[in-house]
């Protein structure tokens, strides 16, 4: 017995330790807060969207240490008196359940920006807390409040907010009425040429058609709109993959695949992108199918895809092979897989390649066969059946043969030389296109030095200060001769 009391003690000396600490992690977490609304409120101040970037940047350490009584206490230290009172209902603490030991309220108005970044971490704490029905409803209103202000120092965080606040929807199941908000803000956003919103807004409505299959809606946007240039590498990504399930759903498989590699490389690779990654992937290999290109090896054992692209090496062995039987066997045993990756439909088009492909074998093994053999090995319906679909791999060039239709067999035609084809030059152009595209893109991407703008930033900032001053001499009227001339010599 003696030697439990010093572990008791430990015990209450270690929650004692314990119960200190929460106070300082909250205080930082609010102080961290603080520390953004001031990069916020600096970056409308000073006209320099790269500090509201930077701000947002640390939303992600942010929201890994928020929760509501955080939250709560940081609006009370930030918003006026009577200010606030919207966020605190929303997290589920209202006047009564908020502490007053916070020394005392701000007493300057917050800015408009500052305001809806809080509103955005608001929104945030909801999606990570689960709370769906109350994140639309405080989104719904949020976006309203967007639509009213027409300041351009909010677009990238208003960007974040229309992603949450299209996010809530999809998990209540209600994307479609996000429609005329969203499609309001592409209007907005275009005549602005608002980068940010532009882009965002522009994938949202792309994901809202796809999800109902609407593909001929999402083609006619794409049309009628243009992505933005300069938008970030994350929604290219998505933009780009939104665009291959377009382009291969209307059999452009080419098309399709050059977006979807597109896709691959824009997007981070880093665990937190693997969803991501995955879709893409077993999205570029059905095409690749599609195409009669058999995907590396190499990519079904990538540890972040090999487990996720199971079914898909089987379904490529199946098509690589000619095996009927098997292909068919396989989309039975993945098929709620497949309809849930959106895939289902497209791999019930490889069954005239997997066809094409037992054909090309038996051609090569073959000098002649009967169409008999073919239905049998096939597991065709009839030999008319086989008949048909030689003759259609004829046509196509898939094989070089003749078929005998009174004595019903295939007389398979001596190999050509392939170099005496356009095929090596093809693919010689091909793969120049390839790496001409990845060229441009990698300079496109390249960083610079850091810091070596810094004297243009000092430069640029002198000029924005006395740029102030003159206005301030202006509206006072102590401007004379001398000033003026100054002031016309520094824009000359």
């Amino acid at each position: 017995m003696a030697s439990e009391t010093p572990k008791k003690v430990e015990d209450v000396e270690m929650g004692d330790v314990n119960d200190a600490l929460k106070p300082d992690v909250a205080a930082s977490v609010v102080a961290d807060i603080k520390q953004n609304l001031a990069l916020v409120e600096k970056a409308v101040s000073s006209l320099e969207p790269r500090l509201t970037l930077r701000a947002l940047r640390n939303l992600s350490s942010l929201r890994k240490r928020l929760n509501a009584d955080i939250l709560a206490q940081a609006v009370q230290e930030v918003y006026p008196s009577g200010q606030g009172s919207q966020i605190l209902q929303a997290i589920g603490k209202g006047s009564e359940d908020v502490s007053m030991d916070v020394d005392s309220s701000a007493s300057k108005e917050i800015v408009a920006e500052a305001d809806v970044y809080v509103q955005l971490l608001t929104q945030i704490h909801l999606l990570d807390t689960q709370q769906i029905a109350a994140g639309v409803a405080f989104s719904t209103v949020l976006v309203e409040q967007l639509r009213s202000l027409n300041r351009r120092s909010l677009d990238q965080i208003a960007a974040r907010v229309y992603f949450y606040y299209a996010r809530f929807f999809e998990l209540e199941g209600k994307l479609t009425e996000t429609r005329t908000a969203l499609l309001a803000a592409q209007r907005t956003a275009t005549l602005r040429h608002d980068t940010d919103i532009q882009a965002t807004v522009l994938t949202l409505l792309l994901r809202s058609y796809l999800a109902e299959s609407a593909y001929e809606q999402a083609d006619k946007l794409v049309a009628k709109t243009t992505f933005p240039e300069h938008a970030s590498n994350n929604l290219v990504a998505r933009y780009l993959y939104y665009l291959g399930r377009i382009r291969a759903i209307q059999l452009d498989y080419t098309g399709a695949h050059g977006h979807l590699v597109g896709a691959v490389r824009k997007a981070p690779q880093i665990p937190n992108a693997a969803g991501f990654l995955q879709a893409a992937q077993k999205l570029s290999i059905v095409v690749q199918l599609l195409m009669g290109d058999i995907p590396h090896r190499a990519l079904f054992r990538e540890p972040m895809l090999e487990k996720a692209l199971i079914p898909y090496l089987d379904i490529v062995r199946a098509v690589r092979v000619g095996d009927l039987n098997l292909f068919e066997e396989t989309t039975k045993k993945y098929a709620e897989g497949f309809k849930k990756d959106g895939n289902y439909s497209l791999i019930g088009r490889l069954r005239n390649n997997v066809i094409k492909t037992g054909i090309r074998s038996m051609s090569l093994s073959y000098s002649r066969i009967s169409l008999r053999d073919i239905c049998l090995r096939l597991h065709l319906d009839s030999e008319e059946s086989a008949e048909y679909i030689v003759a259609k791999a004829i046509r196509d060039g898939v094989i070089e043969a003749t078929i005998n239709h009174e004595k019903g067999y295939m007389q398979s035609l001596s190999s050509t030389d392939v170099y005496a084809t356009l095929e090596p030059m093809q693919a010689f152009h091909d793969r120049i296109k390839f790496s001409m595209q990845l060229r441009n893109g990698s300079v496109k991407a390249m960083r610079y030095p850091m810091n070596a703008d810094k004297k243009d930033k000092e430069e640029a900032e002198k000029v924005r200060e006395r740029e102030k001053e003159l206005a301030s001499e202006i509206e006072n009227g102590g401007l004379d001769e001398d000033d003026d001339d100054a002031g016309a010599d520094m824009f000359e």
